[in-house]
């Protein structure tokens, strides 16, 4: 099995890329989601380590951002609690598809919380800071100090280019997008 990374800034369209491969994707964001939803143990160790935030199951997105933005160490806090059970889904999504040719996986901190493997190919998303801005605001519960805290714990685009195999200049059209994925589809095929 073939592991592809997207990598990429927060609302540079490394989803959108993931999804338009083709094979299966691991998405950690909306791993992230349905643990806030349905894991009563991740509520627990939250609520333990940030009692002052955390108070009611299904975990709020809007306690964690609180919580993300009154103290430097939640962020780290939380990232702590909750990437354990996303690397635990992670493995349970590579052996449900180790018979795959390809699997994509969509993980915001790949590198910076070491999921990645040496045999990896990665894929680096490069789109305009402007044009990212500019469709983060038209995000519903889009928060500037949100963002900029979540940029801090990312590694720079730069090391991010230099790590990748491919890069797909992203202008947020369909057949830019879909062109890019066939060249290096028939780049990996070869």
């Amino acid at each position: 099995m073939i592991r592809i990374g997207i990598l990429g800034d927060i609302g540079s369209g490394k989803s959108y890329v993931a999804n338009n491969f083709g094979y299966p994707v691991f998405n950690a964001d909306s791993e992230v989601s349905k643990i806030y939803k349905k894991n009563k143990k991740i509520f627990n160790k939250l609520k333990k380590k940030l009692p002052r935030y955390i108070s009611k199951f299904p975990i709020d997105k809007n306690e964690v951002s609180v919580a993300i933005l009154s103290n430097k160490n939640n962020l780290k806090k939380i990232i702590n609690i909750v990437h354990l059970e996303v690397r635990k889904q992670m493995k349970l999504f590579l052996n449900k598809n180790k018979n795959k040719k390809f699997v994509v996986l969509d993980i915001p901190l790949l590198l910076e919380n070491k999921l990645n493997n040496k045999g990896d190919i990665l894929i680096f998303i490069d789109s305009k800071k402007s044009d990212i801005l500019k469709k983060l605001k038209k995000r519903k519960n889009f928060n500037k100090k949100l963002f900029n805290k979540f940029q801090k714990v990312q590694f720079s685009s730069q090391y991010k280019i230099r790590k990748s195999d491919f890069i797909i200049k992203n202008d947020f059209t369909k057949k830019t997008i879909n062109i890019s994925i066939r060249d290096i589809k028939k780049k990996l095929n070869q």
